[in-house]
């Protein structure tokens, strides 16, 4: 029971932790680059910043469910899978949007399939799947 609230704990540390860069992210995009940015620039940096909210949201609960023991150790990879699909979805259309190298293009659908997958798994964890 200890290691499995410790799991929740951190998996509702990193919820809070991106939606905290979430927020900054979003007056950044609101107060600094409005006007300095393509059109195009700024809808992808306003995705990245709607993409980390949804999924800030996400790890928090995937970390309430992890309390509850419901899931079992599913809650784990759901867990890693969206932190790594906020950080390679969301990171390369933040870079993307602010001039970044063109090779992340690429990086962002990586990263919504890893976004995907946790969805998935958080869902198989909770009808029972380990």
């Amino acid at each position: 029971a200890a290691g499995r609230v410790r799991g929740a704990v951190t998996w509702l540390r990193v919820g809070a932790a991106v939606l905290l860069l979430t927020v900054a992210a979003g007056a950044f995009g609101a107060h600094v680059l409005e006007g300095r940015l393509t059109e195009r620039a700024l809808a992808a940096f306003e995705t990245a910043v709607r993409y980390s909210a949804w999924h800030g949201l996400g790890l928090l609960a995937v970390g309430l469910v992890g309390e509850t023991g419901v899931a079992g150790s599913g809650t784990a990879l759901a867990g890693g899978l969206m932190t790594a699909g906020v950080i390679l979805f969301c990171g390369s259309l933040y870079a993307l949007a602010l001039g970044g190298p063109s090779w992340l293009g690429p990086v962002t659908p990586v990263g919504g399939v890893c976004l995907l997958a946790a969805w998935g798994a958080l869902l198989f964890a909770l009808f029972g799947g380990r």
